[in-house]
């Protein structure tokens, strides 16, 4: 039987490219919680951006799919749903909002775990919403060929309560722990949740979801300004074989969480460097080019890139981008880093 505990993070030496991504997480949080004291407004902004990348982010993974006009209206609610991928869309947008307003208060129970599910899917599938799987399920995968076979074979429905149960006392256990890293935990904590499967539908989502609650009470905010789900949309491929690797031998708790892990801080990280990103150009957007272009460098924590600087403002040409780099190199604003294509442009403090 599947033994829930973390204290392993207590002790595990932690991979060295690991270390370097956690030191650039906190670094960029620092700043970017400074930023928010400052620009409140900018950040009010980049809220409305990401919910809506969120709930189109998060269904995409997962098929559910409609337009972007769509997904607006129903984020707005200024339209109810139209149909059964719609209501499941705007059960997403609901607990997601849960989430964002009322995080403070919500604690990681069972009890709230089902009713984030109920409301998830209290419209699209009221029959099987907030209610843990009553059969066993599998997660098969589909082959080029059209072949099907069983990637993995979750907790039996018999099985899934206590699962549940032991899997949040162990979390707690581990929350509670100083000497061990949430950054660390949480992935390890959502690793379990998939593997266990609770539900007959809506795993997946509820497990970001949960992800976004997590690193809120862990102190992390930039999935509320920036989409965790899109970045995951973006790149599940990769999402995707972490999660198979870390789950070879997982009944027999010889698994390796570390795979999972990696893609977890990876997908932070560029959370936080996209959120630096927006940052400069909405807080530039009413300004000139020249100074749009100076902003987006000199605000971003990160050495950046002309062809990252083409992509934050697409309005602006190559050439007045180059222009502006080597009159900010000749004033000594910034400093060159590299050489062809990875050349990396920084403010030079």
């Amino acid at each position: 039987m599947r033994k829930y505990d973390y204290s392993f993070l207590e002790f595990n030496r932690i991979p060295g490219n690991l270390i370097n991504v956690l030191t650039s997480i906190y670094s960029m949080k620092s700043s970017n919680d400074n930023r928010k004291e400052n620009f409140p407004h900018i950040f009010t902004e980049l809220e409305k951006i990401a919910i809506v990348q969120s709930v189109k982010g998060s269904n995409a993974i997962e098929g559910i799919l409609t337009t972007d006009e769509r997904i607006n209206e129903i984020v707005n609610k200024s339209s109810a749903p139209l149909n059964h991928n719609e209501e499941e869309i705007a059960g997403y947008r609901d607990v997601l909002n849960m989430i964002h307003t009322t995080h403070d208060s919500l604690n990681i129970s069972e009890a709230n775990i089902l009713s984030f599910h109920e409301i998830l899917l209290r419209t699209a599938k009221p029959t099987v919403a907030g209610k843990y799987k009553t059969s066993d399920n599998v997660i098969m995968e589909i082959k080029q060929d059209g072949t099907r076979s069983v990637r993995f074979s979750p907790v039996p429905a018999i099985e899934t309560k206590n699962s549940m149960e032991q899997l949040l006392l162990a979390y707690i256990d581990a929350r509670d722990n100083p000497n061990i890293n949430q950054l660390l935990l949480i992935p390890c904590v959502i690793l379990d949740f998939l593997c266990i499967h609770p539900f007959s539908d809506g795993n997946g989502r509820m497990s970001r979801l949960l992800t976004l609650l997590l690193l809120y009470k862990a102190g992390f905010d930039a999935g509320k300004y920036i989409s965790f789900e899109e970045q995951i949309n973006k790149t599940k491929g990769y999402y995707y074989e972490s999660l198979r690797k870390s789950s070879v031998s997982w009944h027999e708790n010889q698994n390796d969480y570390f795979f999972f892990v990696e893609n977890f801080l990876m997908t932070l990280f560029t959370c936080y460097k996209e959120l630096d990103k927006r940052f400069a150009t909405v807080n530039s957007k009413k300004i000139n080019k020249t100074s749009r272009i100076e902003a987006t460098i000199l605000n971003s924590i990160l050495p950046i890139s002309k062809k990252e600087i083409s992509y934050i403002l697409p309005d602006v040409s190559v050439t007045t981008i180059e222009s502006v780099l080597s009159k900010m190199i000749k004033e000594n604003k910034i400093i060159k880093i590299g050489e062809g294509r990875n050349t990396r442009y920084i403010r030079n403090i």
